[in-house]
């Protein structure tokens, strides 16, 4: 066990892979790859969603004459869709390589840049957001709110390109 890694998530990690769902998720024939691929359609709604709307933030796309709250107001229900179906999904997949999961560094990477690209939002939307209407049909949104985007972005390209790699990567 690495030193970094608590103690208390290694054993988390070593129960679940006990556990009768985690054997049944690793040893099913077809339960992994249905879970894998409902987990890649709850990522391509939540980027798609997400990456229009921050599209939006800066004047481009297809979305970039639609006023911001309405484009949010339509989109976020998918953001939030996405996100659940992944963090199911992720749980489910987690459940079937909990320890090599968790031994991995990639992995919590991962986890970080999802924890990246919530505050991100949050901030986003306990600040910016709170000013929209004064900006709403910008063609290009202030800079604070462009700030935004371009972290959400690179963050949402991080997880996705960490989850593929953490999956190949044994260490």
């Amino acid at each position: 066990m690495p030193e970094w890694l608590p103690t208390w998530v290694y054993n988390f990690a070593q129960w679940m892979d006990k556990t009768p769902f985690g054997r049944y998720m690793r040893e099913s024939l077809y339960s992994f790859p249905i879970v894998e691929t409902l987990h890649i359609f709850g990522i391509v709604f939540l980027l798609t969603s997400a990456f229009l709307l921050d599209m939006r933030l800066f004047g481009i796309g297809p979305m970039r004459d639609e006023p911001v709250p309405k484009l949010a107001k339509w989109i976020l229900p998918w953001v939030w869709s996405g996100f659940a179906i992944q963090v199911t999904t992720g749980l489910l997949m987690f459940s079937a390589e909990a320890t090599r999961s968790a031994l991995n560094s990639l992995f919590w990477v991962k986890m970080l840049m999802i924890l990246v690209a919530g505050v991100n939002a949050l901030v986003f939307h306990t600040t910016m957001y709170k000013s929209v209407e004064t900006w709403k049909n910008d063609r290009v949104a202030p800079l604070g709110a462009r700030v935004y985007g371009v972290i959400s972005i690179s963050s949402w390209f991080l997880v996705v390109g960490l989850g593929r790699w953490f999956s190949f990567h044994l260490t």
